[in-house]
């Protein structure tokens, strides 16, 4: 039967490395490039289809960080398929992001050197805004359009008949120490990223707390230290270039440093071949290579547990109603 996988963010790095790789395993599948700019997609879409011949690529606007794109996307799909087999949710932002680099020299010369550029951990901070639907633009995008889209899709992912699954592209940055339940949103703080993702993290294990009886399973992925737009916007790229030999080397002590989407790709790949049911909902799976470049998956714990995780939930799903009637009154005026 032909696999429907849809992929948030797939016009470029770790999502169009996926698509890539998921046509190479297998030409059937049938993808969705979900993505904000038609262009670029369309741009990939040409690219899967030169390599993979006869391949079925659709594409789909949606822009996440719009409650209006989502709904409107959910219903488009909604009328394309039957069912949905992967939504992979790769889509994310950080914006104008900025290096503490008082922290950067000190860690360089540390102990924890390859744990600070593995995680970045206490070395980012990020401009948020408020986007159009009064929403900070971060927490929007990376997590709640996502969470909205699943929402939305939930007639075609929890069908007790078969198994669904959602995948989140989560990151090494994650962090508890970003998060606060009572500032889901990060308004008050300076890593609206970390807490972002973290945030996600969470919110995969309560889906599966609420959600697996249904079908649906989710899991999280980490890409590790990928080269992609995402981090290339950090600094300057003849920063990148100086230090990029170095950052190769140091793979024979640290598998964490994937460097290409490929590479990154490569726990999304690994799940695609997984029975759900033998996965654990509490472990993050990192795309993980070898000084000598060999890929491979890990599981690793993740710093999550029930409380908060149903919390988390239950306040989206109050922050859900909130949005909806907002659009409703804003349709009636």
């Amino acid at each position: 039967m032909e696999k429907v996988v849809i992929v948030t963010g797939a016009n470029s790095g770790i999502g169009l490395a996926l698509c890539e790789r998921l046509l190479t395993h297998d030409v059937h599948v049938r993808l969705c490039l979900a993505c904000r700019n038609e262009q670029r997609a369309e741009a990939a879409r040409s690219a899967l289809l030169a390599s993979h011949a006869g391949a079925r690529v659709d594409l789909l606007h949606l822009d996440v960080g719009s409650v209006r794109s989502v709904l409107a996307a959910a219903q488009e799909i909604k009328s394309r398929y039957s069912r949905i087999h992967f939504l992979y949710l790769n889509a994310g932002i950080m914006p104008n992001p900025r290096l503490n680099v008082e922290a950067f020299f000190r860690g360089l010369f540390s102990r924890n050197v390859v744990h600070m550029f593995s995680t970045a951990e206490g070395l980012l901070t990020q401009q948020d805004r408020v986007n159009a639907d009064g929403l900070q633009e971060v927490f929007a995008t990376n997590l709640f359009g996502h969470f909205l889209l699943i929402r939305e899709l939930e007639p075609l992912l929890c069908d007790g008949g078969h198994t669904s699954r959602v995948v989140w592209t989560s990151s090494g940055n994650a962090c508890r120490c970003a998060f606060s339940m009572e500032d889901m949103q990060h308004r008050n703080g300076t890593e609206p990223y970390s807490s972002s993702k973290y945030a996600s993290d969470t919110l995969s294990l309560a889906l599966n707390r609420h959600k697996n009886s249904q079908g649906l399973f989710s899991s999280v992925i980490c890409p590790g230290l990928v080269m992609t737009n995402l981090t290339y916007g950090i600094l300057p790229s003849f920063f990148w270039t100086l230090i990029l030999p170095f950052m190769w080397l140091i793979r024979f002590f640290t598998n964490t440093f994937t460097l290409t989407p490929y590479n990154g790709a490569e726990s999304l790949h690994w799940l695609f071949l997984q029975n759900p049911e033998s996965l654990d909902p509490r472990a993050k799976y990192h795309s993980l290579t070898s000084g000598f470049g060999t890929n491979y998956t890990q599981p690793r714990r993740m710093d999550v547990d029930d409380k908060t995780s149903d919390e988390l939930y239950s306040r989206l799903l109050q922050l859900e109603k909130e949005v909806r009637r907002q659009l409703k009154e804003a349709d009636v005026e």
